[in-house]
């Protein structure tokens, strides 16, 4: 439906939740004022110009662009040396290079939130025997699961001690999984857990979805390597692909040459004109993430109301962009992600349908009407169609169109007609 047939019993619970939400929102403006300073401060530092916009092609040598992005990301995101390009084709691939800096062929990788997201399992050899994955080169692989949707803190100290891993994975999102995110302070406890027992061991965080959540990043408290996408927070919504690593600098240029090749790292790479959205999409990113963390929370609040569990709750604090909801039937999950599908402003006319997607083992229900292919931090809503029905959904690039699709979905989940 188009958002002017919204019906109006929508559009009140829709006001009666934002009542409920103004202490939340004030929070979430407090967090995106904080890292909007600190991204300032790291352009100002570091004399971003009109220059640094200007687009290079072939090898990309000398890109100013390109180095002075790196020196800005590492210092808005507490890092030694970044790497931020646009061939990393998604998070996943920037965060397996993350990981394949850190291994080598007979060391043992330590997921210690659980299995990893669904396209890691692939790369790591969790799932299948993919050419070119971990378990390919001969790297073990060892897992430490949740305990009541957090981290384990006493098995993750005996399986540092007793595996003492080259390194530990740990995932900030939920990823497709009902369990909380983790907080930058979860994250530098459990770097604390893992070194006070194997100080070489190398903490790597998926940060996809977390980022400028919080006035911290992991590599402000310990981690070593932090690797997430473009197309989610950090890209503000104008960033049109590309990923990021940063962390120690050594561990980069490993991930450089991982990303390349041995003795050309991080010195190409060519920009093709690109600089300029990556410039502003971080310079926004503060910003949009909080209209996208606005908007799950009214999610939450406006289903909470109609009897569904939301995680997390409408007024908890959020490590990421990240609303589950159990929509316990897969009509409802069909139908919601239809209502995201026709609320948004690109393809609003396609029907979703769930379809076999490649790294996943269930087939996937997505709804995304995005201005750039895949964009997490757009409003969009997927699933796996498995039990319970889990709707993950995220983004919105701003709270009053994210807003728009929330009522949608609802509508449309409701209508007994549809």
């Amino acid at each position: 439906m188009r958002a002017s047939e919204i019906p109006q019993s929508v559009r009140e619970l829709a006001k009666k939740s934002e009542a409920r939400l103004s202490g939340r929102f004030a929070e979430i403006d407090a967090v995106s004022s904080a890292c909007t300073e600190r991204i300032m401060d790291a352009f100002q530092e570091f004399r971003v110009s009109e220059a640094c916009f200007a687009g290079t092609t072939g090898y990309g040598y000398d890109d100013l662009g390109r180095e002075t992005l790196d020196r800005v990301w590492a210092r808005v995101f507490g890092a030694e040396k970044a790497l931020v390009r646009i061939n990393f084709v998604n998070g996943t691939h920037a965060i397996a290079s993350a990981i394949f800096a850190a291994l080598r062929p007979g060391d043992t990788l330590v997921s210690v939130m659980g299995a990893p997201y669904d396209t890691l399992r692939t790369a790591i050899g969790i799932d299948g025997d993919e050419f070119g994955s971990l378990r390919f080169y001969g790297i073990d692989y060892h897992q430490v699961d949740t305990l009541n949707g957090g981290p384990d803190f006493e098995s993750i100290r005996r399986a540092s001690d007793g595996l003492r891993p080259a390194a530990v994975l740990i995932q900030r999102s939920r990823g497709y999984d009902s369990r909380r995110a983790l907080t930058v302070a979860d994250i530098g406890e459990i770097v604390r857990t893992v070194k006070s027992v194997s100080p070489e061991t190398v903490c790597i965080v998926d940060n996809c979805y977390g980022e400028f959540t919080d006035t911290a990043e992991p590599a402000m408290v310990g981690a070593d390597l932090i690797a997430g996408s473009l197309i989610k927070n950090p890209g503000g919504g104008i960033a049109p692909t590309g990923g990021y690593i940063a962390g120690r600098a050594e561990l980069v240029d490993r991930a450089a040459n991982r990303l390349t090749v041995p003795g050309i790292g991080g010195e190409c790479g060519c920009t093709l004109g690109n600089n300029r959205a990556l410039f502003q999409g971080l310079f926004m990113a503060p910003h949009t993430t909080a209209q996208a963390l606005k908007t799950a929370a009214l999610c939450a609040a406006m289903l909470t109301e109609l009897g569904f569990t939301t995680e997390p709750g409408p007024l908890e604090k959020r490590s990421d962009i990240i609303q589950t909801i159990t929509l316990k039937t897969p009509e409802n999950l069909k139908r919601f992600c239809k209502g995201i599908q026709s609320g948004s402003p690109v393809d609003s006319y396609v029907t979703p349908e769930p379809w076999q997607m490649p790294g996943y083992s269930d087939e996937v229900i997505m709804a995304a009407g995005a201005f750039i292919q895949g964009s997490s931090i757009e409003l969009s809503c997927d699933g796996p169609m498995r039990e319970p029905y889990f709707a993950f959904l995220q983004g919105g690039l701003t709270y009053e169109s994210g807003k728009l699709g929330i009522m949608n979905a609802i509508a449309e989940m409701l209508d007994k007609d549809a």
